[in-house]
């Protein structure tokens, strides 16, 4: 009884594990998609946006080519509990996009 508490216990950890890791991997933008729509989607989420234009089509009829995340964006936050304490917070990222 004893072995199938352990067993089961290791795998409940470990697809948490696979499952936690996964999920940044999906909230990543993928190249492919409209230039605009791309952008505006990220500038949403608090990201700054660097594009890079390959060719001379608006952004409307553009399409993302490459997607690059750049260092993150961070602010400092004070903490009203303390008021000498102040906490460095990521906001946001930056990506450089490629657009054709």
């Amino acid at each position: 009884m004893k072995t199938f508490t352990i067993a089961t216990a290791a795998a409940t950890g470990l697809a948490a594990a696979v499952l936690g890791l996964a999920a940044p991997a999906l909230a990543a933008p993928t190249a492919g998609g409209n230039a605009a729509d791309t952008i505006s989607a990220l500038e949403a989420q608090g990201n700054r946006v660097i594009v890079n234009r390959l060719s001379d089509a608006p952004l409307s009829q553009a399409s993302v080519v490459g997607i690059n995340r750049g260092s993150d964006i961070r602010s400092t936050v004070q903490d009203h509990r303390n008021d000498r304490t102040y906490q460095q917070t990521v906001t946001g990222h930056v990506y450089y996009l490629d657009i054709r």
